[in-house]
């Protein structure tokens, strides 16, 4: 079971000394869903990583540039899922790097790890693919994906490879209601079960920031879908709630509102490409008093408020997510937590739950 450690790791230190996060105090009960949740929601994942190995090293022949020794290769990803599980749920604190009082929304919990000595299993190339996919039903099928879902597992976490010979999906879910997720939504290459899963798959030729990425594109495909960017001209996607309003963007993906507002995972309040992160370039932003309805407190800000770090960018960013007890409102109505997509896929459709309490 991953939960926040008594003494911060060295990200999360590093973010304390940054004044981005806050240390967590114990857990409170959230008041602003439909359906209140004890905080954290717990989120229960199964790893499974994939290590090829030619004797006492993974086969380079394989993974494309990764040739580490098997140890070096298995404590890297017990690292990472231990940082990923502690990043995200910091992430999940709204506010958290300005309040002490404020609350992990989420909890990630390991239920198992597997690890299988092989490589990938893929599927045949199709037309228009330079390389394979994995074959996802087989991996799932070896982790007798069945019963892990019936055991309360929402997120699958595999650990491998890419290294140009093979492709992967960052966010795949399989769900009653229809993939909504960060790749084709291929409705056939995962195994649909009674209750919602996803399928996270990281390269660990990476590190920690690209996997936080993964669930941040994720998290932007619950909140697009719930609020309905889906079915909307791109013409008219600057007048949706979290794309227009709290992101600040438009069908170009570009931050277009003045004042900026919060971005998303690829631009800062003040980049103006994609990834870029370390723009020196100051711009007046309400992100850390961010309000559906108008602008909040602006402040001018440039890549030194997460401290030119890539990683900090992403938890400040997340830590903008309305959570439990936000407080804001639009137009006259509370928001929801919006965390709550994330830990319960099914009881938000179910309810039929939008961005804005009904």
């Amino acid at each position: 079971m991953l939960r926040s450690p008594s003494s911060p790791h060295l990200l999360l230190a590093a973010l304390l000394a940054a004044g981005l996060v806050a240390q967590e105090p114990p857990p409170t009960t959230a008041a602003t869903t439909p359906t209140a949740a004890p905080l954290p929601m717990r989120v229960p994942v199964f790893v499974v990583r994939y290590f090829p190995v030619a004797g006492e090293r993974i086969d380079r022949s394989v993974t494309g540039d990764w040739g580490e020794t098997l140890a070096a290769t298995q404590a890297k990803c017990d690292r990472l899922t231990k940082e990923l599980a502690d990043a995200l749920a910091e992430g999940s604190r709204y506010h958290g790097y300005k309040d002490p009082a404020s609350q992990p929304n989420l909890r990630y919990e390991v239920l198992e790890t597997v690890t299988f000595l092989q490589p990938l299993p893929t599927r045949p190339k199709r037309r228009g693919e330079q390389v394979p996919l994995p074959d996802y039903r087989a991996i799932l099928r070896a982790i007798d994906i069945e019963r892990q879902v019936a055991r309360g597992c929402k997120q699958v976490w595999i650990w491998a490879y890419h290294g140009g010979v093979v492709g992967l999906w960052e966010s795949n879910m399989a769900s009653p209601t229809g993939d909504v997720s960060n790749s084709n939504r291929d409705p056939d290459d995962l195994p649909v079960l009674a209750s919602t899963y996803t399928v996270y798959h990281f390269n660990y030729q990476r590190d920690l920031g690209e996997a936080l990425e993964n669930h941040m594109h994720q998290l932007e495909a619950l909140l697009n879908h719930v609020d309905g960017r889906d079915r909307t001209p791109p013409d008219r996607w600057s007048e949706l709630l979290f794309w227009g309003r709290f992101v600040g963007s438009d069908a170009s993906h570009k931050i277009v509102t003045k004042p900026a507002r919060c971005g998303w995972t690829h631009y800062a309040p003040n980049s103006e490409h994609d990834y870029d992160w370390q723009n020196e370039r100051y711009v007046e932003t309400d992100i850390e008093d961010w309000h559906p309805d108008h602008p909040g407190k602006v402040q001018r800000i440039n890549c030194e408020r997460w401290g030119r770090d890539p990683v900090r960018w992403r938890i400040y960013w997340l830590q903008a997510i309305p959570g439990a007890g936000s407080g804001l409102t639009c137009r006259g109505k509370p928001l929801t937590n919006w965390w709550s997509f994330v830990a319960d896929w099914d009881l938000a459709r179910r309810e039929g739950r939008t961005l804005v309490a009904k």
